[in-house]
């Protein structure tokens, strides 16, 4: 086997010339823009909403069950950790309410500006967030 001069190699007559190949990000295949980070978080926040949904139809249930074991677990639900999570909560469903309509805009528009699109659901969820928890947590820890 012999090398030419311009980099292939030959195999008596035949000449194979050098192949490279592309080069791909180490690990993952994602590159991290707006459109996967949109896709990721509305699947975290719709997991969320099911499982605090799934939590909300098993404690109302415990009302025909035992009022008693009912006002038990309502009242833990008064402590400045769950006040915490019922933050969470509305933060999720808020920002998987605005990326749902972006969603339905590419859809029924087009996926040109969902880039756009993506930095203005965040900045509508920051300003409804920046509305909802000053006064949530003034609740939550006021007393």
């Amino acid at each position: 086997m012999a090398q030419t001069t311009s980099g292939a190699q030959t195999h008596g007559k035949l000449e194979l010339p050098k192949i490279s190949m592309p080069k791909r990000p180490a690990g993952t295949l994602y590159r991290g823009r707006e459109g996967m980070w949109s896709w990721v978080l509305h699947r975290i926040t719709g997991t969320a909403i099911y499982f605090f949904l799934l939590v909300h139809i098993l404690d109302t249930a415990l009302v025909r069950v035992s009022p008693e074991a009912y006002n038990a677990v309502i009242g833990t639900y008064k402590t400045p950790i769950m006040g915490l999570g019922e933050l969470a909560l509305v933060a999720a469903i808020g920002f998987h309410a605005l990326n749902g309509l972006r969603i339905i805009l590419m859809d029924f528009w087009t996926p040109k500006y969902q880039r756009a699109m993506f930095y203005v659901v965040i900045a509508l969820w920051a300003v409804l967030m920046l509305g909802f928890t000053p006064r949530h947590l003034m609740n939550v820890f006021g007393g």
